[in-house]
């Protein structure tokens, strides 16, 4: 007989010292319900079941948690954030968080405002737009403290998308599988082109999942020059 899934409020607190609220679980049992609701009507996730949304979604996304600076009123940008992840779980379990959805596919970002009105969240914002546009806009520039993507491109890539949005002390945080080494090694050009520097790759673990999984996080420690970001489409053809 199969042991019952331990709730996503142990896990969270048992796996990353995190302690959920009543209130907080119940809005991931929210976000989980609209999540498969809407997944019966547009393609947001491959994952439905219970117990992958707990674990490969949700406690995927708190994972980010271990790397966030403590401070008060933190800006952080979610790149290429698809079904909110790992933004909104973050959200919920922070709600200080000055929140940024960036996602190029308006339909996607009709999901996440009905699931922050649904969840009552505030200091949420909707960005309908792409990574390198984003990186050229003048009130996103070094905006953020933090930057973090999951499963949007390679690290070469994915640095140009979010070093542009960080500021100088800030971090950009890479949410990777079993590659995570290789393209840190894969990165030392891009790094030094854009004002980053390799912090550490930290293992994650998480239940009941056999492929590895790693949180890649990179310092910006220089201004990134004004052409980086290049023209969509440019840092994923010709990666630095």
């Amino acid at each position: 007989m199969n042991t019952p899934m331990r709730t996503l409020a142990a896990q969270a607190q048992s796996l990353f010292d995190l302690t959920l609220t009543p209130e907080q679980a119940a809005a991931f049992d929210t976000y989980a319900a609209l999540l498969v609701e809407w997944n019966s009507r547009m393609n947001l996730t491959a994952i439905t079941d219970a117990e992958g949304i707990q674990v490969r979604h949700f406690l995927d996304s708190l994972s980010v948690a271990t790397a966030l600076p403590r401070a008060g009123n933190l800006r952080l940008i979610d790149v290429g954030t698809g079904a909110g992840f790992p933004g909104l779980p973050l959200k919920i379990v922070f709600p200080d968080i000055q929140l940024t959805l960036l996602e190029a596919t308006g339909k996607k970002l009709n999901f996440l405002r009905e699931v922050c009105e649904a969840l009552n969240l505030r200091g949420v914002e909707f960005l309908h737009a792409r990574a390198e546009e984003a990186g050229q806009m003048r009130d996103r520039r070094a905006a953020y403290d933090v930057a973090v993507a999951r499963a949007v491109a390679r690290l070469p890539a994915l640095l140009e998308y979010l070093l542009p949005l960080v500021k100088v002390g800030g971090y950009a945080l890479a949410m990777k599988g079993r590659t995570a080494q290789a393209e840190a090694e894969d990165s030392s050009h891009a790094l030094k082109e854009l004002g980053g520097q390799l912090v550490a790759i930290d293992e994650i673990q998480l239940p009941a999942l056999d492929e590895p999984h790693y949180l890649v996080r990179v310092e910006k420690i220089a201004h990134t020059p004004n052409p980086y970001p290049r023209k969509p489409g440019m840092p994923s053809n010709a990666p630095l």
